[in-house]
């Protein structure tokens, strides 16, 4: 019995101490990662081209749900961590980076049925103006410019975190977003009456680095 109750106290000792190296490694990583938004440094801040991604979903005809992405992206962050509603995000996409799971299908999309990338190389996101925040979550008004044409689309943003990355040395700031607009605001409304969804979701996930 002495034997027993030795080898579970000793199994659970092992798994404690290895829990609490866990977390001591990952601050030693990253000692001064911070999920308070106001105690981050403001200044000025560029994409991380590494970890950015921006999804677009769209309905096929009831079935499921389209993703497709882009993957070359340019964004700049004027952050004011006391003062959020003095924040503002500029997002360029190069269309022509669209990714999709077929190939000729991604060409198609780059050609001037759809984004024209030719005519119209680059999508444009900027904010305008704040509107809300709730804790961690903000919302901003904005314009996106897509073949020419502007208009109105609202972002919502979810701060992740904040702090030095172990791996590049450079002060990082994490945010996911999401936001939701019509295509054919934009002229994009090719099968929209087949049963191609009109209603475009974006879903963002991007880090940013310090310029300092």
């Amino acid at each position: 019995m002495f034997i027993r109750l030795f080898k579970k106290y000793y199994r659970f000792s092992l798994i404690l101490l290895c829990s609490v190296l866990l977390v001591s490694c990952d601050r030693l990583l990253t000692p001064d990662f911070n999920t308070d938004i106001t105690g981050l440094r403001a200044g000025q801040y560029t994409v991380d081209p590494d970890h950015a991604s921006v999804l677009w979903k769209i309905n096929h005809l009831g079935f499921s749900t389209f993703v497709g992405r882009f993957n070359d992206i340019e964004a700049s962050l004027d952050f004011d961590p006391e003062n959020i509603e003095n924040s503002s995000i500029e997002v360029i996409i190069n269309t022509a980076g669209l990714d999709i799971n077929n190939p000729e299908f991604a060409e198609e999309l780059r050609g001037s049925n759809w984004f024209d990338v030719e005519n119209f190389p680059q999508a444009v996101y900027r904010t305008t103006s704040f509107v809300e925040s709730n804790e961690n979550s903000f919302v901003f008004d904005g314009e996106l410019t897509l073949l020419g044409v502007t208009a109105p689309v609202t972002l919502n943003i979810v701060f992740n975190g904040g702090g030095r990355n172990f791996l590049t040395r450079k002060y990082t700031l994490g945010f996911s977003g999401s936001a939701n607009f019509q295509r054919s605001d934009f002229g994009l409304s090719r099968f929209t009456s087949f049963g191609v969804g009109d209603n475009i979701e974006l879903e963002i996930h991007i880090e940013f680095q310090d310029l300092n």
